[in-house]
C-alpha cells in the first residue's frame, strides 16, 4: 500500500519539524488525518471485494477461483510488485506450519517413511502454487488500483497481513462494521498492534494441526453454499482423513484441494483414473467370453489328462515297470470340459454308498464279470453293489480287519494305528470299512488294470487315487504311514533287489507294520513257496521283524503276515552284508515328486528332536497336539512352529464353525469326498473331524513342505503340482476348498486350465469354496459363471474375498478333440 508507506516517511519528517518549529505542526496533523482517511477508504474498497457470496450455482471455474482465493497460503515476497489483499488474505488461515502439521499426521500413520522428502516436496509445491495464484489474482484485483509492495522495514508487510486477517474475519456485516470502527479509532498505533497480532496468530497457527486447517476450509465452503466441498471437508473426520491429508501434501493450494476432493467423492465434472480403470476392468471381465468346449478323447467321461496321454505312452521305450500306468502329463493342460456319462445322477449318500452306487454314474461291467465270483462288485438293476469287498475278504471286510488286530494286537486300530496305506486296493472295501475303526486309509491302484476300480472306490465315498508302484517314488513323505497293507496286490516285492518294498520302507513309520495277505503266505504251490522264501530273506536283510504269520482264517480262508520296521539303526550296523545298502546321507527321504526309485534304505532317526524318533500320540489326541519335533523350527506364518500350528488350528475351528457349517447353505450330510487344495497344516480337515467325511489334504510342490505334519496329526494327503491334472477320475469330489491357491498358481500356470481341472474332479452340484484376494475372486467368479455355475455366496473385505459356488450339470455343445488322448 503506497500511501501507507509515504505516511511513515511523513511522520518521521513531522517529528523532525516539531523540534524546529511549532508552525508546521498543524500541517503535519492535517496530512496524517488525510492519510488516515485515505487508508480507511482504500480498506473499505478492498474488504468489500474479497469474497463475494454465491447465492446460486456458479460455474466450476468460479468455485475453483473462489476457494483458491480463500485457502491458498502465501509467503511474503519483497520483490513482488503487485500483491493483492484478496490473495494475501489467507496467510493466517493456512500458514506453512499448519500444512506441515498435516503432513506429519499422515506420515506418522505410515511409520515415518520418507518424512523429510515429503515435507520438502510439499514446501516446493506450495511456493509454485502461490506464484501461479498471485498472477491469476492480479487481474481480478486490478480495479482497486496498483498497490505497492516495497516494504523495506517489514512493518508494511505486517500491516497488510493484519488487514488481511480482518478481511478474513469479515464474513458478516456486523463484523465488518466493528472492524471499521476499530480502524478509525486506531491510526498511528495500528501498525504496531497489528504486527503483534500477526505474530501471535502465526504462533497460534503453528500449533494447529491439519484438522484445524481443514475445518477452516469447511467453514468458508459452508459460507459459499458449496455442498461438494462440505462433503469432502467432513471426510477427514473419519477413516478418509489420512488419505485427504496425503493428497494435500502434494497439492496444498485451495484450487487443487477442491479438485482432489471432488474426484475423491466422484462429484462434479471429473472422476478419478482409478475409478474409471476399475469400472472398465470389471466391465471387461463381466463381458469376457470364455469359449468352453467339450473334451473328445478315447476315455470319454473318464478322461484323466496325465494318465490318458496315449501319444506319450506309445513312445515309451519300455513298459516293463508299469511305465504306461505312470503319469505322462501333456505340455499344455487341456482347457476343455469332460463330458458327463449319459444318465448321470446325484451320487448316493454315505454310508449307503459303501454298499451300492448308481450304475450309470460308473457304467462299467467288466470288473463285475471278472471279479463277480469274489464278491467285488455285482450289477443289481440300476445299481452296482459291493457284497463282500475283495479277494481276501469276500465274506466281509470288517471280519478281516478284526482278524488282523487279533493276530497283531499292537496294531490297535484307531488308537496306535490311525493312517494306513493300502496298496493295490481294488474297490477299496478295506479302507471303506476301516472308517468303522476310526482309521483312514490312503488307497491306490493303477488305472485300467482292473476296469475303473479306483473310480468305484471314489463313487462309494472311499478315499483313493490312481497310482502305481513303477519307476518313481510315491507322492508321499517319508516315515508317515502307521501301517502299509497289501491284500493280494500282485506286486513283485522281491525282484530287483527289493526296490518296490524299499519304497514302502521309505514311507513306513519306524515301528510301523507291513501287513501282507497273499497266497505265498498260505499256499504250498512251488511259485508261492519260492516267493515266500525270497520275501523272508529280503525282509531280514532290511531288518524287518516278522511279528506273526497266521494260519488260514476260518471265514475268509486267508492268512496274513505282519512285519515291523525297526526303531533303531543297530541292526543295520550289525549286518554282515550291506545289502540292500543304506542311502547316502544327502538323500532326502521326503523328496517324492518325480524322484526315481532307489534300492536303498534310509537310516532310522534316533535324535529325540527328529521326526520319526518317537511314535505319535494316540488318536484322537494327536489331531490337535503340536508334534514334538516342531519345537525348534519356525512356522509357515513366521512364528515359532508350535505357536503357528496352534494359531492355525484355532483359526480354522472358528472359520468352519462360524462360517462354513452354517453360513453358506451347504448340506453337509451330502458331502463325503472333500479336498483341501492347499492344506498347509491340515487345520481345515481337522476342524471337520466330527463330520462323516474325509479330506484329501494336498500340499502343492511349490509350498512349504508341511505334509509330514498333516500325517503326524492322524490325517493324510499327497503332494501335487496344480499346473497338472490330479491323479483321480472325473467327478471324484463333493467339495473342493482352496485357500489362497489360485492367485499363487496363476503366476506360473494357465488359470483357465486350472479351472477346467476343478470342473473335471468336482461332481455336478458339488461345491467350491475359495479364499483369495479380491482380484482373483472376481476373475474366478466370472469364469465360473460362464460355465453356468451358481454363485452361492461372495464376500470381500480389506482386499480379501470369499467365494462359494456350486457346479451345474451344464456341458458345452462345441467339441474339442484331444489328439494325444485318441487311441
Amino acid at each position: 500500500m503506497a500511501l501507507g508507506k509515504y505516511s511513515r516517511v511523513d511522520n518521521n519528517n513531522n517529528n523532525n519539524n516539531n523540534r524546529k518549529s511549532s508552525s508546521s505542526y498543524c500541517s503535519t496533523v492535517t496530512i496524517v488525518v488525510f492519510v488516515g482517511l485515505c487508508l480507511v477508504g482504500i480498506w473499505m474498497l478492498t474488504s468489500s471485494s474479497v469474497v463475494p457470496v454465491q447465492t446460486g450455482n456458479g460455474s466450476a471455474e468460479e468455485k475453483k477461483n473462489q476457494v483458491e482465493d480463500q485457502v491458498t497460503p502465501v509467503t511474503s515476497d519483497n520483490n513482488e510488485s503487485s500483491n493483492t489483499s484478496d490473495f494475501e488474505d489467507n496467510r493466517g488461515d493456512l500458514p506453512d506450519d499448519a500444512t506441515k502439521g498435516d503432513a506429519n499426521v499422515s506420515l506418522a500413520e505410515n511409520d515415518g517413511k520418507g518424512n523429510l522428502i515429503t515435507q520438502e516436496n510439499q514446501d516446493n509445491t506450495e511456493e509454485t502454487k502461490m506464484d501461479e495464484s498471485k498472477k491469476d489474482d492480479e487481474q481480478s484485483a486490478s480495479e482497486g488500483g496498483e498497490k505497492s509492495g516495497d516494504n523495506s522495514g517489514g512493518q508494511g508487510d505486517s500491516l497488510e497481513n493484519s488487514d488481511d486477517k480482518k478481511s478474513d474475519s469479515d464474513e458478516t456485516d456486523k463484523k465488518s462494521d466493528s472492524d471499521e470502527n476499530d480502524k478509525k479509532s486506531e491510526e498511528n498505533n495500528e501498525k504496531s498492534d497489528l504486527d503483534d497480532g500477526d505474530k501471535k496468530q502465526d504462533e497460534s497457527s503453528s500449533e494447529t494441526n491439519g484438522d484445524q486447517a481443514d475445518n477452516q476450509v469447511e467453514e468458508k465452503v459452508d459460507q459459499n453454499d458449496n455442498k461438494e466441498l462440505e462433503k469432502s471437508s467432513d471426510e477427514p473426520k473419519d477413516d478418509g482423513q489420512l488419505k485427504n491429508q496425503s493428497s494435500n501434501e502434494v497439492f496444498p493450494s485451495g484450487a487443487q484441494s477442491e479438485l482432489l476432493n471432488e474426484t475423491v467423492t466422484q462429484t462434479g465434472s471429473f472422476s478419478t483414473q482409478a475409478t474409471e480403470s476399475k469400472i472398465e476392468t470389471e466391465t471387461q471381465l463381466s463381458s469376457k467370453k470364455y469359449s468352453w468346449k467339450l473334451c473328445n478323447s478315447t476315455a470319454g467321461p473318464d478322461y484323466i489328462p496325465c494318465l490318458d496321454n496315449l501319444e506319450a505312452i506309445r513312445h515309451l521305450p519300455s513298459t516293463k515297470h508299469y511305465e504306461h500306468r505312470e503319469r505322462h502329463c501333456p505340455e499344455e493342460p487341456p482347457t476343455c470340459l469332460v463330458p458327463l456319462p449319459e444318465g448321470y445322477k446325484r451320487p448316493i449318500e454315505w454310508p449307503k454308498s459303501r454298499e451300492k452306487i448308481w450304475y450309470y454314474n460308473v457304467p462299467h461291467t467288466k470288473l463285475a464279470q471278472i471279479k463277480g465270483h469274489q464278491n467285488w462288485v455285482k450289477v443289481t438293476g440300476e445299481y452296482l453293489t459291493f457284497p463282500g469287498g475283495g479277494t481276501q475278504f469276500k465274506h466281509g471286510a470288517l471280519h478281516y480287519i478284526d482278524f488282523i488286530e487279533e493276530s497283531v494286537p499292537d496294531v490297535a486300530w484307531g488308537k496306535r494305528s490311525r493312517v494306513v496305506l493300502d496298496v493295490g486296493c481294488g474297490v477299496a472295501s478295506f479302507g471303506g470299512f476301516l472308517f468303522d475303526r476310526s482309521v483312514v486309509a490312503m488307497s491306490f491302484a493303477p488305472k485300467d488294470e482292473h476296469e475303473a476300480q479306483v473310480q468305484f472306490a471314489l463313487e462309494r465315498g472311499i478315499p483313493a487315487v490312481s497310482a502305481v508302484m513303477g519307476t518313481k517314488r510315491l507322492p508321499y513323505p517319508g516315515r508317515v504311514f502307521d501301517i502299509v497293507h497289501c491284500a493280494r496286490c500282485r506286486v513283485p516285492w522281491h525282484i530287483e533287489g527289493g526296490k518296490l518294498l524299499l519304497e514302502l520302507n521309505r514311507v513306513l513309520r519306524p515301528g510301523g507294520f507291513f501287513v501282507w495277505s497273499a497266497t505265498p503266505i498260505y499256499q504250498d504251490k512251488t511259485e508261492d513257496v519260492e516267493i515266500w522264501e525270497a520275501m523272508v530273506e529280503l525282509t531280514k536283510s532290511m531288518c524287518w521283524e516278522l511279528v506273526n504269520k497266521t494260519s488260514k482264517d476260518a471265514v475268509n480262508g486267508v492268512a496274513v503276515a505282519a512285519f515291523r520296521k525297526p526303531t533303531s539303526n543297530n541292526c543295520y550296523e550289525q549286518r554282515s552284508k550291506q545289502e540292500p545298502p543304506l542311502c547316502p546321507e544327502s538323500d532326502d527321504t521326503n523328496a517324492a515328486w518325480n524322484v526315481p526309485l532307489q534300492a536303498c534304505m534310509h537310516k532310522v532317526p534316533v535324535d529325540a528332536s527328529e521326526r520319526g524318533s518317537q511314535w505319535p500320540e494316540r488318536w484322537p489326541e494327536r489331531l490337535e497336539k503340536s508334534p514334538y519335533w516342531l519345537s525348534s523350527q519356525v512356522g509357515v506364518y513366521g512364528k515359532a512352529a508350535p505357536e503357528d500350528f496352534a494359531a492355525d488350528n484355532e483359526h480354522w475351528k472358528r472359520v468352519v464353525t462360524k462360517s462354513y457349517l452354517n453360513g453358506m447353505g451347504i448340506s453337509w450330510s451330502s458331502v463325503r469326498n472333500v479336498m483341501d487344495m492347499n492344506a498347509v497344516y491340515g487345520g481345515f480337515a481337522a476342524a471337520l473331524k466330527d463330520l462323516s467325511l474325509w479330506v484329501m489334504n494336498v500340499v502343492p510342490i511349490d509350498s512349504p513342505d508341511t505334509l509330514p505334519i498333516i500325517y503326524e496329526r492322524g490325517l493324510f494327503g499327497m503332494y501335487h503340482d496344480w499346473c497338472e491334472s490330479f491323479s483321480t477320475y472325473p467327478r471324484s469330489y463333493d467339495l473342493l476348498h482352496a485357500d489362497h491357491l489360485f492367485s499363487k498358481v496363476n503366476k506360473r500356470c494357465n488359470l483357465v486350465a486350472i479351472v477346467a481341472e476343478v470342473d473335471r474332479i468336482l461332481r455336478p452340484e458339488g461345491k467350491l469354496i475359495v479364499r483369495d484376494n479380491v482380484e482373483t475372486i472376481n476373475e474366478l467368479e466370472n469364469m465360473l459363471k460362464s460355465m453356468q455355475w451358481e454363485v452361492r455366496m461372495t464376500y470381500s473385505k480389506d482386499k480379501e474375498g470369499l467365494l462359494c459356488v456350486q457346479k451345474s450339470m451344464w456341458r458345452p455343445k462345441e467339441v474339442e478333440t484331444i489328439k494325444y488322448a485318441i487311441a
